[in-house]
């Protein structure tokens, strides 16, 4: 996987009932489909995406993934890195995983009931674990952004950066698949407080908006619902922070 070298906007391919959804700030019932997993990731590819990031729905509500098959097909199909999150509650599962070919593992709520769980993983897969910060109202939320942590961000990054976390994912559910603009305090400070990459999640509806999250110091940039809408393409992102 990417350490990220320069600033990345990823595609995101997040997967409900086998298809491509966007949720409206993670929330059921506000689902828009976008068709075929495997469809939707050779686009982002053939766009010129550096890797993907794969998200199990139905794994991050209900606890086990349940897009196995579409996750296998993705899999068997793309030839650029990949980061898996959504119903990965073991270390084996995770590991599991791993040597299946996914190149990263995002944890949410496992690490947050389990923070050990990345040393775990971490010590047979170095580099290998993005830990999942979703945030509402400045509290780290999980089981499906349904509950409150009673944790800040800054305060859960430090930790699992002392655990082996590779990068820390942010998501701030208060903007996410509005399609309404960015919050870049919340990302800057997470950048200021780790050495380790931060990859930010939500709102993103324009292109001013990927250049605000790099200029607040994120490393990448994950993009779902502006992608498949046609706020913009692929290119003309990463041409927004590349300077070309």
């Amino acid at each position: 996987m990417s350490a990220f070298p320069t600033f990345e906007v990823i595609p995101a391919v997040d997967l409900q009932d086998g298809d491509v959804v966007q949720l409206v700030q993670g929330e059921r019932g506000t689902e828009k489909t976008y068709g075929d997993p495997v469809e939707a990731a050779e686009r982002w590819i053939d766009a010129g995406a550096e890797s993907l990031h794969l998200v199990d729905l139905d794994g991050a509500f209900e606890g086990e993934r349940k897009n196995g098959d579409a996750i296998d097909a993705l899999l068997e199909t793309v030839d650029v890195p990949t980061q898996l999150g959504g119903g990965i509650r073991t270390a084996a599962d995770a590991i599991e995983l791993l040597e299946r070919g996914v190149d990263r593992v995002i944890l949410g709520t496992a690490a947050v009931e389990d923070p050990d769980i990345v040393a775990e993983i971490s010590d047979e897969h170095p580099d290998s674990v993005v830990v999942s910060l979703d945030a509402k109202d400045g509290e780290v939320v999980v089981e499906g952004w349904t509950e409150g942590a009673g944790i800040s961000p800054v305060e859960a990054a430090e930790r699992y950066e002392e655990l082996g976390a590779a990068a820390i994912l942010f998501t701030n559910v208060d903007v996410e698949g509005r399609l309404e603009g960015v919050a870049t305090d919340p990302v800057r400070e997470l950048v200021e407080a780790t050495e380790i990459p931060v990859v930010a999640s939500g709102g993103v509806a324009t292109l001013e908006d990927v250049r605000e999250l790099e200029a607040a110091g994120a490393a990448a940039v994950v993009v779902g619902s502006a992608l498949y809408e046609g706020n913009f393409s692929l290119e003309e992102a990463q041409n927004a922070v590349d300077g070309s």
